[in-house]
């Protein structure tokens, strides 16, 4: 069975994706869902797996299907900025989708997620790569999988809102391409 999938591809090409989450959403599942997505997009040519990055992994697929991986304990060693530039080196200067699973972050500081694991990236952590990834080509950005009621106080919805906004910012700003700008 061929799924569609909609896709920014048709108008951009295949994209490079970046990808914040603790899982790698690309298991081999003939049914589409949210850890099966990327694998079909793979399929289906929507995606440049070889300048995408996988950003803050804490568990495991046997096959990374061409994509960059950096995992949580990477980030926490090497620091934001260290991080955004590798990014930057990875996409270079293709277009790109960004989406941010907000299970990227620890439940620690995001417990209103379906998917918890624990050792993900601070909002700090999280907010410094988005911002480091100044002139980046995004097409689009999303966050996804915040569950409202496992959400503490509402702190998870405020980092998924605060990501959200850093991103239209950092594009209002001038520090990401903004198509037909000149």
């Amino acid at each position: 069975m061929k799924i569609r999938l909609f896709s920014s591809s048709r108008r951009f090409g295949p994209l490079c994706l970046v990808h914040f989450d603790a899982h790698s959403d690309t298991w081999r599942e003939e049914t589409l869902n949210h850890g099966s997505m990327f694998f079909h997009a793979l399929a289906e040519g929507i995606l440049d797996p070889e300048h995408s990055v996988q950003i803050g992994l804490r568990t495991h697929n046997d096959e990374t299907h061409g994509f960059q991986i950096i995992e949580a304990p990477e980030v926490h060693r090497s620091g934001p900025t260290k991080v955004a530039e590798r990014v930057r080196e990875v996409v270079g200067e293709r277009r790109a989708y960004l989406t941010f699973d907000i299970d990227c972050l620890d439940p620690s500081v995001a417990p209103g997620t379906g998917t918890p694991v624990v050792g993900g990236l601070d909002v700090h952590q999280a907010r410094e790569i988005l911002w480091g990834l100044e002139g980046v080509d995004f097409v689009g950005m999303d966050v996804v999988e915040v569950a409202p009621a496992y959400d503490v106080a509402e702190i998870t919805s405020l980092a998924a809102a605060t990501l959200a906004l850093d991103y239209l910012c950092l594009r209002a700003s001038g520090r990401a391409p903004v198509e037909g700008a000149s």
